[in-house]
Order: C-alpha cells, then structure tokens, then sequence
C-alpha cells in the first residue's frame, strides 16, 4: 500500500496542472476512488471531485479534504520524477496530499472501522484561493450534508511526520493591493511645473509601514508589504503615475479591515496634500484559518493515536502563510493540521521553492491520521 501511495503521488508529481485545469488528476483521482468503491462525484466545482464511503447505519457524516492543483514555477530538480510541463510544478506537495488521501479512502473502504459518512473532498484551484468558494457554491455541504470538515497540509522544517496544530486561528488572511497615484509629470530638471508621484509614492509606501506599528495591537497580528513599484517615467522624465503593489495579512478579520480602511485613508490624505490623485484597489483573496474547539480536539486525538504524544504539537504558532481550506470552516466546524515533511534536503526546502519536494515518507503517517480521524468521530 505505501508503494502504492508513493507511485500515485509520483506520477501526480510529474503531470501537475494549474487551478481549475486539474483534469487529468481529477480523472486519476475518480478512477481510483471508483476501485475502491467509493461512491464517486465528479466536476464539483470545476474539476472538483468528492468521493462518498457509507458503513452501518450512523447518522453523522464528515468531510475530508485534499487539494490537487500545482504551481505556474518552473521546478529545478533532476530525478526522475520532476515535472514533465515547463513552468508548472507541485511545489507545495498537494500530489502528496492527494495520495494520503486516497490511501485512507482505500484503507476505509477496505477495512471499515467506523458508523456513518465519510465524505472525501479533493479540490482544485487552492493556490489562487478559488477552489474552496467553487466548490461551496456548487452545492457541496448542500449535497453532501456533514458535521465537520478537516484538512492537512506538509510543512517542511517540522520533523518528518510530526504534527503541529492550535485551536483558533493557525494561519492568516491574505490580501492583494494596488496603489495609482497619479501626478503631473515633465522634465526632470524643472520639477516645479510637475507633481511628483514618486514623492509622493515614496510618502505613502513609508505611512503604509504605520499601520500596523501603530494601528495593530501587540497581542494582535498584522503585516503589510509593498512588493512592486512602478512608473511611466525615464531617465530624464517626471512620470505621471506610479503604481504601487502589495501583499497584506492578518489573523482576524477585525484587523483586515483596520488594515484596508487605514490604507484608503493613508493614501487619501498624502495625495490630497500633494495635489495629486490617488485609487487603491483592494482584494480579499483569503480569510483567516479558524480552527473548532472540538474539531481541534479530536485531530489532537487523532495526530496522537498514530505518532505519540511527543511528536504533537497541540499549541503550535500560528503560521503567516493563507489557505483555502479558512473557506469552508466558514461553512462548517473543522480543523487544518500541518504534518512534518522533514528538515534536510528536498524536503526542508521551502515551500514553492523550485528546489521542493514532498517528502514519500510521510504518506503513510498521513494516510494513517485520516484513518483515525475518522473513526474517531465515526466509532
């Protein structure tokens, strides 16, 4: 079975596919489910599948849920098993993902051990962060009714095959802004006739810099960073627009609003004082990822049953990355786990470095806590 999950998640590995695109996944994923005997729902959403496992006659029913879709990088590793497509590459181990997925589905369905529903979700498009929201908006939690929803995610610098996990929120929001200031431009040597958005830009990418120094309590969490600044301009030219973008994050939606309202403000009242105009565009791409009391409990319990206490990390920091799972715990009561890919090599690089890869070790650790999970909440 291990050898199994490690040529799914190979071959997944070398045919990656972007958001929303994943059909040959989707179809390998279906048809396995399928073997297995699973009860098996296609385009969900997209390219979505959600797979049903029915045992005894227990009322509740819960969800599992993988991610499928790769990364528009280009991977630099040479085994054999690296990306046939150039410039897409499972950087962020969602092929591994999927195989711990379909390993439980194969076990369960084989094996039993539970009294109720398993739902297995297996969703695209998560990099982007519209996955989620497609697949809620298809009818999922209509059409396949469920208490609770949990999710797991590798994390390389945790030791192979450790969990890490808290109650409440474990991984931030993320939104995307875009800053016109627009100017009047003209030769460089005589900025008196003009006005300057680059000054004016500079003043706002430090103000910027305040609001969370002085807008965000200690206890809270908040971080705002420009990323890109751009222009009309040249060598000898004044431009007459600059452009600035950036990335912000939080861990409540409390101060995502405080960040987005004081930006507005920010950028209102610098160019008002320069006689310049200015827009801000802003985007929420992803909300704060809340764990359940209860629901965080039982993947403790779970995360425990199969690697011991020790290796369980139940009060974990929070992490700043964003993910697309935050969607459906708006919807239902669940839990995001991350599970330990290693530190060395390979697998200790960062996600989405080019360098990355999941770790084969870790599957049967993975497919072993889906296992327990859900006979824990189906016993």
């Amino acid at each position: 079975m291990d050898d199994d999950m490690r040529a799914w998640r190979r071959d997944i590995h070398r045919h990656p596919e972007l958001g929303f695109a994943e059909h040959r996944t989707a179809d390998k994923v279906a048809g396995l489910l399928e073997r297995f005997g699973l009860e098996v729902h296609r385009g969900i959403g997209g390219t979505g599948i959600v797979a049903s496992l029915r045992r005894g006659g227990g009322n509740r029913a819960i969800g599992l849920r993988a991610d499928m879709d790769a990364l528009p990088i280009q991977e630099a590793n040479g085994f054999p098993h690296r990306s046939i497509h150039d410039g897409v590459f499972h950087g962020c181990g969602h092929d591994g993902h999927t195989a711990m997925l379909l390993g439980a589905a194969r076990r369960l369905a084989s094996e039993g051990g539970f009294e109720g529903t398993v739902h297995f979700i297996f969703q695209p498009s998560e990099e982007d962060g519209r996955g989620a929201l497609s697949m809620i908006a298809d009818g999922l939690f209509d059409r396949f009714p469920m208490d609770g929803v949990w999710g797991m995610h590798n994390m390389p610098g945790l030791p192979a095959g450790h969990f890490a996990v808290r109650e409440g929120a474990i991984m931030t929001s993320e939104d995307v802004f875009e800053i016109e200031i627009r100017g009047r431009g003209g030769h460089a040597s005589m900025p008196e006739r003009t006005v300057d958005p680059i000054v004016v830009g500079a003043e706002v990418v430090l103000a910027l810099q305040t609001i969370v120094s002085r807008g965000v309590a200690p206890r809270e969490w908040g971080v705002v960073s420009v990323t890109e600044m751009t222009t009309d301009g040249a060598r000898n030219v004044i431009p007459s627009q600059v452009t600035i973008r950036g990335d912000a994050r939080a861990l409540t939606v409390e101060t995502q609003g405080l960040i987005e309202t004081r930006m507005r403000r920010i950028v209102a009242g610098i160019c008002a004082a320069h006689e310049a105009e200015g827009e801000v565009l802003y985007r929420h791409d992803f909300v704060p990822t809340v764990n359940a009391p209860a629901e965080t409990e039982a993947a403790i319990r779970a995360a425990r049953a199969v690697a011991g206490e020790i290796a369980v990390d139940a009060d974990c920091p929070t992490c700043g990355a964003s993910e697309d799972f935050a969607r459906m715990l708006r919807e239902k009561p669940g839990c995001y786990i991350l599970i330990g890919n290693g530190d060395s090599g390979h697998c200790g690089a960062s996600l989405h470095n080019p360098n990355y890869d999941l770790n084969d070790e870790i599957l049967a650790r993975g497919r072993d806590y889906w296992v327990a999970l859900a006979r824990d909440q189906l016993g």
